[in-house]
């Protein structure tokens, strides 16, 4: 491997992991110790912030800089990024959509020609609606959450339960074991250990506030379930909602399960498929009725028969 090569393995190594044993990258790279430790200077030279442990242990880490230094990307990395900045410009993170584009912007005048030509065409061919109707989030609380995931470290927030028919409840103060953000449509998770209560639990995040990390270190507990997103999905199916969904349809389980995702469940009876929801608002039963198009009888709620007979007179009177 010659020398430029190995300068772009090393990097591509350093931006992937937060702290390299010299010995690993040594032999990852298939050179000395003396040839490693000139490439780091290198790299310093370059602007890239490394700091080096010395000793037997010793080892290598990327640190961030004043100032950002070249990314090391590889073309899908890059159209990839590109892409996710779009979205981002339509989202519901409050503040983030200027940032984006402004971010957009930067990533596509570096792209090489032939990069920046995939990336023009999917700017003009695509319309994007702002994602509205969700709750808007701070991008600090989110990038305070995650670190503390990341990290290991304990963290302590202000938190507001959702109400469960009623009025808000008190907001209590929690200290946690944070393990993961996940994203379940417009809402946003974080799964953690509640020490106080000794278990697990998933708060929304749109109801943190005040977060406060601690500077302290905690050994993972082992998750009560096979990742995050389960754990999650596991606990909005236990919540008691406002209305419980009995719908039979003439469709496969399949076809109702790729319709309703997480939000709902879809078994086989006698030929026909039973759904069940448990949802405080009946808009999203009916969109999911709506877009199978195939006969059903709803075995409750009464309300949302009501709902679909208004919805069926209200489009029986549209006139062409």
């Amino acid at each position: 491997m010659n020398t430029s090569a190995r300068m772009l393995r090393l990097l591509s190594l350093l931006q992937t992991h937060r702290y390299w044993p010299g010995a690993e990258l040594s032999s990852r790279l298939e050179v000395s110790p003396r040839t490693l430790r000139r490439d780091i200077d290198r790299l310093r030279e370059l602007g890239y912030a490394v700091d080096a442990v010395r000793g037997v242990a010793g080892g290598y880490q990327l640190r961030a800089g004043g100032a950002l230094p070249p990314l090391l990307l590889e073309d899908e990395e890059a159209v990839a990024i590109a892409v996710g900045l779009q979205s981002a410009a339509a989202g519901s993170i409050a503040g983030l959509e200027e940032s984006s584009l402004q971010a957009l912007t930067k990533v596509i005048g570096l792209m090489p020609p032939r990069l920046r030509r995939q990336m023009d065409a999917i700017r003009s061919q695509t319309d994007n609606l702002p994602w509205r109707g969700g709750p808007e989030l701070d991008p600090s609380l989110l990038a305070t959450l995650a670190q503390a995931c990341r990290d290991d470290e304990p963290l302590k927030f202000t938190y507001t339960a959702p109400p469960r028919g009623g009025p808000d409840p008190d907001p209590t103060d929690r200290w946690v074991e944070p393990h993961r953000l996940v994203t379940l449509g417009r809402r946003w998770y974080l799964v953690a250990y509640d020490r106080d209560r000794q278990d697990w639990r998933s708060f929304r995040v749109d109801r943190i506030s005040d977060p406060r990390t601690t500077g302290q270190r905690f050994r993972p507990r082992d998750l009560p379930a096979e990742d995050a997103l389960t754990f999650v999905q596991s606990g909005i199916r236990r919540m008691p909602q406002r209305y419980a969904v009995r719908v039979r349809l003439d469709a496969t389980v399949a076809e109702v399960a790729d319709a309703v995702g997480h939000w709902g469940v879809a078994s086989g009876s006698d030929g026909a498929c039973l759904l069940e929801m448990n949802v405080d608002a009946l808009e999203w039963p009916v969109m999911v009725l709506t877009q199978l198009d195939r006969d059903f009888t709803v075995d409750g709620p009464p309300e949302l028969v009501d709902l679909l007979q208004r919805a069926s007179r209200r489009f029986a009177a549209v006139h062409p």
